[in-house]
């Protein structure tokens, strides 16, 4: 299976169709009167689409179970033609298109199972997704015309006696967002820190680095006081999903917020901390800027 264990939980929405055609409007009739031999094929067929839901994991073998949280079946009659329409709703890491499409699938061949006693010409037509909604996809931010400093607080790296691993793997990040960036590497020292945030001409700064609990951790008490505003949920969610990978990562003291226009993050100084906190925030974050811009949430 494709791994998702980085992925971020959002509401996840697919809706599917399928279309079931008839050869004669008797068959029609019949459904719609509830006259054939077999039984009710609208509940019947429904109750099997809400099982194939359910059992998509079990029979296609790369698809992830999830929780599906809400599942609706409808049906349209067009002249001889049934259309189906399957919604399927859940809170995960990763969509629900297949499982829509595989629920519509079941229904149709149900309906198509019950008729073919009454309708030899019955037969199943399109089977396609219609609409799907959630993930990173459906939140889009226009990153055009960013740019990002990143900072390394170290003592240890800025003597020239490590490597740095994080700084490179944030704008490893920042790359593939399409967000342009400059490293800098200073030492765990206030007044560097504080000097960066007052001169630097960039619309993102990211120090990573520094926001731990030992003596020579200062990034977090040197910003805050420098911030103009404090963006609490975004800290919240970086300490949240850290801690569910990391039983350590209660320790971050990871910062975010705004000064003069500008967006100021303080992630771990480790590199699979500044990864994650990259990783749980980004892109969305990148919507502060429109706020800033005084813009409309979407």
């Amino acid at each position: 299976m494709v791994d998702i264990t980085h992925k971020v939980n959002t509401l996840r929405e697919a809706t599917a169709e399928a279309i079931v055609r008839t050869s004669s409007q008797d068959t029609i009739d019949a459904l719609k009167n509830n006259q054939v031999p077999k039984g009710n094929v609208f509940e019947m067929a429904k109750a099997a689409g809400l099982l194939g839901v359910k059992k998509t994991p079990d029979l296609l073998p790369d698809c992830h179970p999830l929780p599906i949280e809400y599942t609706g079946i409808d049906y349209e009659i067009n002249g001889l033609e049934i259309t189906i329409s399957m919604t399927v709703k859940t809170i995960y890491k990763t969509g629900v298109e297949v499982e829509a499409m595989h629920g519509a699938s079941v229904v149709a061949l149900t309906m198509y199972d019950m008729l073919k006693p009454i309708d030899k010409g019955v037969e199943i037509g399109t089977i396609r997704l219609k609409t799907k909604k959630g993930g990173k996809s459906s939140f889009h931010i226009n990153t055009e015309g960013l740019k990002a400093h990143v900072v390394v607080c170290s003592d240890t790296i800025s003597k020239g006696k490590g490597e740095d691993k994080a700084g490179e793997a944030i704008m490893k990040k920042l790359k593939e967002l399409g967000v342009a960036s400059e490293k800098a590497i200073i030492p765990d020292e206030s007044e560097q820190i504080k000097n960066i945030v007052e001169s630097s001409p960039y619309d993102l700064i990211i120090f990573t680095g520094g926001t731990g609990v030992g003596p020579r951790d200062v990034t977090p008490q040197t910003l805050e006081p420098l911030l103009d505003i404090k963006l609490k949920g975004v800290e919240e969610q970086m300490r949240s999903y850290g801690q569910e990978r990391m039983p350590y990562a209660m320790f971050s003291r990871s910062i975010a917020g705004i000064k003069d226009g500008k967006l100021i993050l303080a992630l771990p100084g480790s590199t699979r901390g500044a990864v994650e906190s990259m990783e749980a925030i980004f892109p969305h974050v990148l919507h502060a800027f429109k706020v800033i811009e005084g813009k409309r949430h979407d």
